[in-house]
């Protein structure tokens, strides 16, 4: 029963980073063109993980893209500047969204 008990506790503080990232996400209307894993306006975040996942600039380079903007990269839509995400959390963000598989 206590190794039950560890195993659940650990599992349940592994998945709480991920899902305070989703609500991060969430809460930033980063969901409105984004998925984790379909195209919506935006690309998945799985796509963008892959792409970048080489990239070591990857989480400084996104997470300004996030605030600022970009376009060009995905296609003909622009993704807007989010200038109400502040950049520690479009860190938390761009280092969520790289780690998503």
């Amino acid at each position: 029963m206590k190794n039950a008990l560890l195993f659940l506790s650990l599992s349940a503080g592994l998945a709480a980073p991920a899902m305070a990232d989703l609500q991060l996400a969430q809460s930033k209307n980063c969901m409105a063109c984004h998925a984790v894993d379909k195209k919506v306006i935006g690309p998945s975040f799985k796509d963008v993980a892959a792409k970048y996942k080489d990239d070591k600039g990857a989480v400084d380079m996104l997470a300004g893209k996030i605030v600022k903007g970009g376009s060009g990269v995905w296609g003909p839509v622009p993704m807007p500047a989010n200038t109400q995400v502040s950049e520690a959390d479009a860190k938390k963000l761009a280092a969520w969204v790289l780690q998503t598989k």
